[in-house]
């Protein structure tokens, strides 16, 4: 079997590199014969953080066609590793782990009060319910995955609920997500010290600074809620509309706020269509990230946090190769020269 050869400039270092695939893992020990399939600026493979696949719309069960027809989109783009922090059922067992879908973590269905989320989709349960059904999920999977606030009539969950919920979750080793779009939610998630939110739209930016202090980090999906922001305001007044228009309006703001404080910024898509982590990366930049942090965003930074290596002797042997800084030339993430997965050529 030929061995797999890449070489140019790595990131987010910014040196040479020269690496061989030898199997599912990278060396920098030269390999006779191997082929060198790509020549220039090189990336750990992209990651989308938030992402969730497998059902056509809101409610629907998921679907094994349609969860690797999803996955196969994430991969064409360079995606190479995913986190679904909330799926329509339990994934199959290819999940992750076939050649041809990206690397993935998940949280399971979602976690959600009766009333709290959409029909059809996750877990219910009441609140004093919540610490021991995430602390088993997070057992099983790493990570836990609940909703914390949802329409404007419904009441967010608690400061105390989730800090009780993070203490079970972390006590077995998990670590915790939460869907969160108004301020209360928000607040109470990152002063419970979950270890990501996710939208966090209506955040507070005098909370940046404990979700650094309490190192909680930020998934913002903003592509999505900017779609979502066009749609609103074609719509007839109302308290919902209301509510999102001040809150997606704000939002590219809070992120770049987000950026420039350190709180972990990290790239999620959301739902369909998929394979849309170049524009999210984009949309971070036109917020105001400096666009080694937005590319950072979905890749390195997104990998560290999931608990990958980069481009290092050891590591996964995944990658994404450009003809261009993709940094300076943020076009470029629509036309990778090469992507790279468990040590083949895609």
């Amino acid at each position: 079997m030929t061995v797999l050869r890449i070489r140019g400039v790595g990131l987010p270092d910014g040196e040479t590199i020269d690496l061989y695939a030898d199997g599912d893992r990278w060396t920098t020990e030269p390999a006779p014969g191997a082929e060198l399939v790509a020549d220039g600026w090189i990336l750990p493979g992209l990651v989308d953080v938030h992402t969730h696949p497998g059902a056509a719309k809101p409610g629907d069960p998921l679907d094994e066609k349609v969860l690797r027809d999803d996955l196969r989109l994430q991969v064409a783009t360079g995606v190479t590793l995913i986190r679904s922090p909330g799926l329509a059922g339990e994934p199959p067992e290819w999940f992750g782990r076939d050649p041809d879908v990206p690397r993935a973590v998940h949280a399971g269905p979602w976690l959600a009060r009766h009333g709290a989320f959409f029909d059809g989709w996750g877990r219910r349960a009441e609140p004093a319910e919540l610490p021991e059904l995430a602390a088993a999920q997070a057992g099983r999977t790493g990570w836990a995955k609940i909703i914390a606030d949802w329409t404007l009539e419904s009441e967010p969950l608690s400061f105390a609920t989730l800090r009780a919920v993070v203490e079970r979750v972390h006590a077995v080793g998990g670590r915790l997500a939460v869907h969160s779009q108004h301020l209360a939610g928000g607040t109470a998630a990152v002063d419970a010290g979950v270890d990501s939110v996710e939208h966090g739209m209506g955040l507070d930016p005098a909370a940046l600074d404990r979700m650094v202090a309490n190192r909680v980090a930020f998934t913002p999906t903003l592509s999505v809620l900017q779609t979502g922001l066009a749609r609103a305001l074609a719509r007839p007044e109302s308290p919902t509309r209301t509510w999102y228009v001040g809150g997606a309006s704000a939002h590219p703001a809070l992120v770049a706020a987000a950026a420039e404080a350190g709180v972990t910024v990290l790239a999620g898509t959301d739902s369909r269509p998929h394979g849309g982590i170049a524009t999210e990366v984009r949309a971070l930049a036109a917020a105001g990230v400096p666009a080694h942090t937005a590319l950072g965003a979905a890749s390195w930074v997104a990998r560290d946090f999931l608990g990958l290596p980069g481009l290092v002797d050891g590591a996964p042997a995944d990658a994404v190769v450009y003809a261009r800084d993709p940094r300076t030339h943020l076009e470029e993430l629509d036309h990778p020269q090469a992507v790279i997965l468990r040590g083949v050529l895609i």
